[in-house]
């Protein structure tokens, strides 16, 4: 269990990967989400295009950096409302 625990770990870790251009200057590689926030290489985020969310991964093709759809959906929250909000819900006439 320990060591299935060691390697997620280690699987979830984000890879810093950099490429090197043929002048031999580093060039950094990321991903920018819909804010425009950088997003590095091997992270993971919930992405929202058209109204669909999904996982998406940022990843490197052809030397450029794209979201790579994991085929998960997003992970969410949600608070149930207790049986007394319900009610309240329920007596308030529909706006």
């Amino acid at each position: 269990m320990k060591r299935m625990i060691a390697l997620l770990a280690v699987l979830a870790t984000p890879a810093m990967a950099d490429v090197t251009s043929p002048s031999g200057k580093t060039v950094e590689c990321y991903c920018t989400d819909t804010q425009g926030l950088r997003v590095e290489l091997g992270e993971t985020i919930c992405l929202v295009v058209d109204g669909r969310a999904f996982m998406a991964q940022c990843d490197m093709s052809l030397n450029v950096p794209i979201w790579r759809d994991t085929g998960s959906g997003c992970i969410s929250s949600s608070v149930q409302p207790s049986p007394a909000e319900r009610l309240l819900q329920l007596a308030q006439p529909p706006v």
